[in-house]
């Protein structure tokens, strides 16, 4: 009888199953081989018993298929999400944020409940993809418990935080602004900023931390609103932050004082795209292309040889060291310190700048590590070339030494070549 019942497999087989009586499922629970017991977990005209007897199952094979049963009883669903094995807890993490929504006020009350207490859980869950799939989950939910929420935008992990600071309804504006002042994890900030309808107060505070990512993001969302004094303080940051000048350029409703300011620092095409995307009239036109050329002409001119050409040159020559990026920093030719990352780290040049705009510390102080830099220079890579904020930065152990372990740092510099 159990061969017959249990020969199938794949989904095909699931739809042809025939009916099980209690007493035959049972006897599989008990009994059966690692195959039997699996398909038995699958099945949703089980007795809840018996798929919570499944649930203590030793193979963590059975236990999975438990966990993504939409049948299994609540008080299984709060037992697996304890489970020792990850991939059942990222199994019930994901059936749980899709089960949460179902829940109407008018379900048992231990039902309820119990999922809300699972949920507690894998929200604290010590494996950061298990929060990042319950975060994943819950991002656009009405009904999720607003503390739940808060905490998983405060995770310290980005990929965990980045999906409810973009999406989550439940967070109101000064969630939102008590987040940004407690600090939000690296790398997560713009998310806030690429919200819909982003408030000038929350716009206030994300300019405050000159977060670069972030307030690049800001500027290229058309719905957030940003006050006028707020855009010249961007401004005032902005001429060496490249990342910024396009997204200032398209910002809508640009002062005529504020499309001057920005002509004097951003390259003379995005002076053309000011000038066509928001209707400046003849007069003020030529005048900042006249100012745009006066500026072209009295850049300093270069050696002979481009900066490309002379870093290549000393790296060759092994003179491209510590010392050297040191001098550049002292001299402030940032150019110089970004191609000096790339030839030191062997990194190629465009994962070089994904790290320095990724807004995480912890990137850019593994790359200046693979470059063989000081910490001293690495902080200043931190400071002058990604522009972190200061509470963002990572400062030396013991005051010489890397804060991270090379484990760690390697791990980053992985992430990004991936």
């Amino acid at each position: 009888m159990l061969r017959r019942i249990f020969s199938g497999k794949g989904k095909a087989a699931k739809a042809k199953r025939e009916p099980i009586s209690y007493d035959e499922s049972r006897e599989v629970a008990h009994h059966g081989d690692l195959a039997a017991r699996r398909e038995l977990a699958q099945r949703e005209d089980v007795r809840p018993e018996v798929l919570y007897y499944l649930a203590e199952d030793g193979a963590p094979e059975v236990r999975r298929e438990i966990a993504a049963n939409a049948k299994t009883p609540a008080q299984a669903n709060l037992l697996l999400a304890s489970d020792e094995h990850d991939e059942v807890r990222l199994d019930i993490a994901r059936k749980i944020g899709r089960l949460l929504p179902q829940l109407t006020e008018n379900e048992k009350s231990r039902v309820r409940e119990l999922t809300l207490e699972a949920l507690e859980i894998l929200a604290q869950d010590q494996l950061p993809k298990v929060r990042a799939i319950l975060a994943e989950e819950l991002k656009h939910s009405v009904k999720a418990p607003h503390h739940i929420v808060v905490r998983l935008a405060k995770d310290v992990e980005a990929i965990v935080a980045t999906p409810i600071l973009e999406y989550s309804p439940l967070l109101s504006d000064d969630d939102l602004l008590e987040i940004i002042a407690s600090g939000v994890a690296a790398g997560a900030l713009p998310a806030v900023a690429r919200r819909e309808n982003v408030v000038a107060t929350v716009s206030d505070a994300i300019v405050a931390t000159m977060d670069v990512p972030a307030v690049a993001a800001l500027l290229a969302n058309p719905s957030a609103q940003i006050r006028e004094e707020t855009l010249d303080q961007i401004i005032d940051n902005g001429a060496d932050i490249t990342t910024w000048h396009e997204p200032l350029v398209m910002r809508p409703e640009l002062s005529v004082r504020a499309i001057r300011r920005i002509a004097t620092f951003v390259a003379r095409s995005l002076v053309e795209t000011l000038v066509k995307t928001h209707n400046i009239d003849a007069e003020t036109e030529a005048e900042l292309k006249l100012a745009v050329e006066n500026r072209i002409r009295k850049a300093p001119v270069d050696s002979e040889n481009s900066p490309a050409e002379d870093i290549e040159k000393l790296f060759k020559e092994g003179r491209l060291d510590d010392q050297a990026v040191g001098a550049a920093f002292d001299r402030g030719d940032k150019a110089f310190v970004i191609a000096a990352l790339h030839y030191l780290s062997g990194v190629p040049k465009a994962t070089v700048q994904r790290i320095i705009g990724s807004g995480s510390a912890a990137a850019v102080t593994a790359l200046s590590w693979r470059a063989g830099l000081s910490m001293r220079n690495a902080i200043q890579v931190q400071r002058q070339i990604a522009k972190l904020p200061p509470s963002s930065v990572l400062n030396a152990r013991n005051g010489v030494d890397y804060p991270l372990s090379e484990d760690d740092m390697t791990s980053q510099l992985e992430i990004f070549a991936a």
